[in-house]
């Protein structure tokens, strides 16, 4: 009697990308080739090039699946609501996929998904009574500030209050008696408070620009 075989789930496209993000996701960029992306799913290398041309089109593609999982204005949505809830969902995805950062307005053929998301979040201002001129400034300073937030908490030397307060002892060892007053003001005195989470900042900085992009767009 035959064994209770589960059926062989066809290849294509989609398959191939979420393979190449996993191994992304797993050891970055670098670490993703066609033998690797053919490995994981069980398949020969030459089987990928009847859904992907080369590399570049899987990269293509992977950047375009991250856009695709962060949220779209919805329709009538209000502005500062609607990039308010697409940056916290950018950054969230981001923060699963950290290869993607260095990636998103890199490619020169973007996919579905990444045409979409732009016009979109253009859509969604103009519609708010934004500018040509006023839109474009606004998407400009809103993923600097998201991207460059991403690759800035990425990078620190902590991820837990317990991990925060070591890095601030090793520092406050290593500074002279009575000196730096500002610096040990702003680590005892709010980076050390317990819940303090620099996550958080985030919400705070993207608000401080939703306000004054509020004030330019309001008629004078």
């Amino acid at each position: 009697m035959a064994g209770n075989t589960a059926p062989r789930v066809p290849l294509d496209r989609e398959r191939v990308l979420r393979a190449a993000v996993g191994i992304a996701d797993d050891g970055g960029v670098a670490s993703l080739t066609m033998r690797r992306i053919a490995e994981r799913l069980g398949v020969e290398a030459m089987s990928l090039y009847h859904h992907v041309a080369n590399k570049n089109d899987i990269l293509d593609g992977m950047v375009d699946t991250v856009f695709g999982e962060i949220d779209l204005p919805a329709p009538d949505e209000e502005w500062r609501q609607a990039m308010r809830r697409r940056a916290v969902s950018a950054r969230d995805a981001l923060t699963r996929h950290p290869w993607a950062v260095g990636l998103m307005d890199s490619r020169a053929t973007p996919g579905p998904a990444t045409l979409r998301h732009h016009d979109a979040v253009i859509g969604c201002l103009r519609g708010a009574g934004f500018s040509l001129a006023l839109t474009a400034h606004a998407v400009s300073v809103i993923d600097s500030y998201l991207y460059g937030f991403v690759l800035q908490e990425r990078a620190l030397p902590f991820r837990t209050e317990q991990e925060l307060a070591a890095v601030a002892d090793t520092i406050m060892e290593q500074l002279p008696a009575d000196t730096h007053p500002h610096l040990t003001e702003m680590m005892s005195g709010h980076a050390l408070r317990p819940g303090y989470r620099y996550a958080d900042e985030f919400a705070f900085g993207l608000d401080l620009i939703l306000d004054g992009l509020a004030r330019l767009a309001r008629p004078a």
